[in-house]
């Protein structure tokens, strides 16, 4: 079932299955009631829409190409990564909070608006204006890090988060790495899930005794990673293993961003920390 709600903040909430966005525009206060009410009206197609694909969305890439318009988001958002296993999946996030922004600013005149989906977000900045997005380097343990500084002058519209799954701690998707967290950001937000999910998957370590692995499946018997193994608990590391699986991740993160495939990121694990690129950070 659908639910849509204006929040006592001003904020619209959005749920349908395992979608939950939040929703927020500035502006004159017709051209936010009209927005929130595009929003509202497109929301609830999205989620059949998916549900439609689902089989070919959950193929490893390359693979069939789908015809929805936020299925084809999610397709190519991930064809750059191809080389690992990725199936359009690890986008969707993204790629939906793009569509719900894309019908809410429709026609509109609004300065800022974001649609954050479950920590990936979309949003726009009208010339001159800026937001603030808050950093959560644990997952697990979700606390307010920092913040990033989002300015319409810089070429990023998209910031997604991804980590690992931890023993006794839900989440909506699996990592094959040990990342706490890694947070993107990309021009757009289903290119910010799809990176964040690669670089997350590469801040590991291989083997280690303290890593308790499962096949994906065993977790979740519908998940679009099957029998892979995905990180289920992480034991003691020293501190320079915690060093070195991140520099792992930068590695791969640094070569993104060369590619002009992020902007930015922040990589976080056991309270260490890696800055990649530009990302205007401050830390709590």
């Amino acid at each position: 079932m659908t639910q849509i709600a204006l929040l006592p903040d001003g904020r619209l909430h959005l749920q349908h299955g395992p979608i939950d966005c939040l929703v927020r525009a500035w502006g004159k206060h017709s051209e936010i009631h009209a927005a929130y009410r595009q929003a509202a009206d497109a929301f609830p197609a999205i989620l059949p829409e998916l549900c439609r694909e689902l089989p070919i969305l959950r193929l490893p890439q390359p693979n069939l190409r789908p015809t929805g318009k936020i299925a084809r988001a999610m397709h190519a958002a991930v064809a750059p990564f191809t080389a690992d296993f990725i199936t359009p999946m690890a986008a969707v996030a993204g790629a939906v909070a793009e569509a719900v922004l894309a019908a809410l600013k429709k026609d509109r005149d609004l300065t800022r608006a974001f649609v954050n989906n479950g920590g990936d977000i979309a949003f726009h900045l009208a010339p001159g204006q800026s937001l603030r997005a808050g950093l959560v380097s644990d997952l697990t343990n979700p606390a307010l890090d920092g913040a990033f500084l989002l300015e319409a002058h810089a070429p990023a519209r998209g910031l997604a988060t991804s980590g690992r799954a931890c023993k006794g701690h839900g989440g909506r998707s699996f990592s094959r790495g040990i990342a706490d967290s890694v947070s993107v950001l990309a021009k757009t937000a289903a290119q910010a899930d799809a990176a964040a999910t690669i670089i997350a998957n590469a801040i590991d370590l291989p083997g280690h005794p303290a890593i308790t692995r499962r096949p994906a499946s065993d977790i979740d018997p519908d998940s679009d990673l099957g029998d892979l193994a995905i990180t289920w608990d992480v034991g003691p590391l020293t501190t320079q293993e915690i060093h070195s699986a991140l520099e792992a991740g930068n590695h791969v993160a640094a070569q993104l961003r060369q590619s002009h495939l992020i902007e930015g990121a922040v990589l976080c694990l056991r309270g260490q920390n890696i800055v990649c690129g530009a990302a205007a950070l401050e830390i709590a």
